[in-house]
């Protein structure tokens, strides 16, 4: 199976483009449900981060309070560094047990990771390809705001507090720039696919 990593920045796009991959018949895991996952009650992920972070980081009823968290480590380098390396090597661990799992029914397939900090956390070396989704600054910055009801010095500091785009585009061996909307997205998107596809039924067993 051709092992796939899917990145971007904030607001990019990059979840559009996944959902897209998968249209065209790419298996596709979120990061993001891993990590909730991971940080279930009675999970190791939550006790460790409970550990870290204290209580507070919990809701009366027991289960992670997202919104508190994020507060806590978009606004602390170190903090944002300290919850990461807690809850990396937990989803990297579940990552790579459904891909082992993917494979093994089709070994002719394209798995996908789509991951925000697949650069930063360094699990991009895991994988065949690794494709950046990207758009123009304004762009992101307008649909960030929109997303999540931020002022604009709000949104800029969450969108500074990541790896810039330029340099997660060096890492790139893909780019899809999702600043011309959907069509143009789209059109993209299915070059990268049928990229991939060639290179995973090369690789395939005979």
């Amino acid at each position: 199976m051709l092992r796939v990593g899917l990145t971007g920045s904030i607001a990019v796009g990059k979840s559009h483009v996944s959902g897209l991959l998968a249209g065209m018949g790419c298996r596709v895991v979120d990061a993001d449900e891993v990590a909730r996952r991971v940080v279930e009650p009675g999970a190791e992920g939550l006790r460790a981060v409970v550990e870290a972070f204290g209580r507070t980081v919990l809701k009366p009823e027991g289960t992670l309070d997202r919104a508190r968290l994020g507060a806590i480590v978009f606004a602390d380098e170190g903090k944002r560094r300290l919850l990461n390396s807690i809850l990396h090597p937990l989803i990297i661990a579940e990552q790579d047990e459904l891909l082992g799992r993917w494979e093994g029914e089709d070994p002719r397939g394209i798995g996908v990771v789509d991951a925000a900090l697949l650069i930063e956390s360094g699990g991009y070396t895991r994988f065949d390809k690794l494709v950046v989704v990207h758009c123009r600054p304004e762009v992101q910055l307008e649909r960030l705001m929109r997303r999540n009801d931020l002022t604009r010095e709000e949104a800029e500091r969450r969108i500074n507090a990541q790896m810039p785009q330029e340099e997660k585009l060096r890492h790139a061996h893909f780019r899809i720039d999702t600043s011309g909307g959907f069509e143009e997205t789209r059109a993209q998107t299915e070059r990268v696919y049928e990229e991939l596809r060639r290179l995973a039924e090369a690789q395939a067993p005979t």
